[in-house]
């Protein structure tokens, strides 16, 4: 069994993780190092702020709210579950299939980043604040922004028209079917 396709696939697949590991968590090194818990600093006024929140949830806030027991563990695992799955996905993906490799590599990347957090930390570290008025997305970071473009590359991907495959078949000569 040939094991060099799969095995470029898993380098390839964790490069592009780790490059986005490594700048999920210089980005919230810089903005904890220079902002206070809920500081928050204009980058395009009364549209886009750097404003350091901790989220005790999941993506965008998700059960951040919630008081359940073992919360921290019970998020940590399911992200390790899903991780565990993009892997598994990314390694069956055909050869030719970058875009769905792609994507996947990026979900992979932001949710080690946003794991790396809570396993250090119990929370996420979130600072990206995107607002207009009083209406505010909520705050999210670099892995998250990673995890969107990676499910919208499985998106596009998935919108694509594939070519089917070559059907194997045998022709047959013109008369011969016939007796």
């Amino acid at each position: 069994m040939n094991t060099a396709p799969a095995k470029g696939k898993l380098v390839s697949l964790a490069a592009i993780a780790a490059a986005i590991l490594v700048i999920d968590q210089i980005t919230k090194a810089l903005v904890t190092e220079r902002l206070a818990l809920g500081a928050s600093t204009p980058i395009v006024p009364d549209f886009l702020h750097f404003t350091l929140v901790r989220n005790t949830g999941m993506a965008f806030g998700l059960l951040s709210r919630a008081d359940l027991p073992y919360k921290a563990a019970l998020v940590t695992l399911l992200s390790a579950v899903a991780m565990a799955a993009v892997v598994y996905y990314a390694l069956q993906a055909p050869d030719n299939d970058r875009l769905t490799r792609g994507g996947l590599a990026f979900i992979l990347g932001g949710a080690l980043g946003n794991i790396v957090d809570r396993v250090r930390l119990g929370y996420v570290v979130d600072f990206i604040d995107v607002f207009y008025g009083n209406t505010h997305w909520p705050a999210f970071n670099v892995a998250d922004s990673c995890i969107c473009i990676g499910v919208g590359l499985l998106l596009i991907d998935g919108f694509k028209q594939k070519k089917p495959e070559a059907a194997m078949t045998v022709p047959v000569s013109a008369g011969q079917g016939d007796r």
